[in-house]
């Protein structure tokens, strides 16, 4: 009998020790547990596989890019997100990235940048060539200078390599845009296998206008909508060069801006288009495996009732 309370205890203390274990794999790796592709199947993010990480950080941009063992941060939030996605990539394991991007000199997109360059080892630091005289922008630079590091400006149409991933920049196009901060932003496109994911920072209608000019390949299975989904981005025209599967907004519940836009919601409900929304259904991340994109949550139910879904 007492065998038998001993044999007891020992898988009870099993269970627990698994338990444990599974709360600790879940919290480094929730994406893993929560990934289900459109056919129903799951998903297992390792070397072979793109992760698109679109982090909730409020009213501001964040999105993490990894490759195997290669990454690509593009902005960082506001000024007091820097110690968030700090603690969100060093979860995930990350202590180099390969790429950093402020895509425009704007405190929503570039005020955590100053931590993140500080406590990473980085490759390159990529920023528009376009300043502002800020505090914000300063904090950047300064970080940059410490690190010794240099500021790229990539010009539309440079191509580099993220592990087995394509980057091209897309934008800005053209080396002025007078005062317009937004349109400076710069684009990448990012291609993996079969799938494609499109980042275009604040870029509005000219810059819009100027990268279907181009001629530069657009389309996209991913894009993450510009400006936060403001209705000064965004344009028909633009989205139908894209041609998206799915569209992600990166916004904060109950921002004063309206983000996003009723138009743009309308507009994309329209063309058939999935949404998704950081404001509604927090950190989105996308995994590729070169041929299906598998996504951690469903997309929004901001929808018109009566409606269809997907293309």
């Amino acid at each position: 009998m007492a065998r038998g309370r001993r044999g007891k205890g020992k898988n009870q203390a099993k269970r627990f020790l698994l338990a444990v274990v599974a709360l600790v794999l879940a919290a480094i790796y929730p994406v893993q547990e929560q990934l289900t592709k459109e056919t129903g199947g799951t998903a297992v993010s390792d070397g072979s596989t793109l992760e698109v990480h679109y982090l909730d950080i409020g009213q501001g941009d964040c999105t993490l890019i990894r490759q195997g063992d290669h990454a690509m941060l593009i902005d960082a939030g506001n000024n007091s997100k820097g110690t968030k996605v700090q603690a969100y990539l060093e979860n995930q394991g990350i202590n180099h990235l390969d790429y950093v991007i402020g895509t425009h000199p704007d405190a929503d997109h570039i005020g955590g940048l100053d931590v993140i360059i500080y406590k990473f080892d980085c490759d390159q630091v990529w920023m528009p060539d376009y300043s502002k005289d800020t505090r914000t922008y300063d904090d950047v630079i300064q970080a940059v200078k410490a690190r010794d590091y240099k500021v790229t400006h990539p010009k539309a149409g440079d191509v580099y390599t993220l592990g087995e991933a394509e980057v091209t920049v897309v934008c800005p196009v053209k080396d002025s845009y007078g005062s317009n901060a937004n349109d400076y932003s710069i684009g990448v496109r990012v291609q993996f296998g079969e799938n494609s994911f499109l980042f275009t920072g604040d870029a509005e209608e000219h810059s819009e206008e100027d990268m279907v000019a181009s001629g530069e390949n657009l389309k996209a299975d991913v894009y993450k909508a510009a400006h936060h989904g403001s209705r000064t981005a965004n344009t028909e025209n633009f989205i139908k060069a894209i041609d998206p599967r799915y569209v992600v907004f990166s916004c904060g519940e109950g921002n004063t801006y309206g983000h996003p836009h009723a138009e743009v919601l309308d507009r994309l409900r329209k063309m058939g288009i999935q949404i998704f929304r950081t404001d509604d259904q927090g950190t989105v991340v996308a995994v590729s495996d070169g041929q299906t994109i598998a996504f951690n949550t469903s997309p929004s139910d901001n929808w018109t009732p009566g409606e269809p879904k997907g293309k």
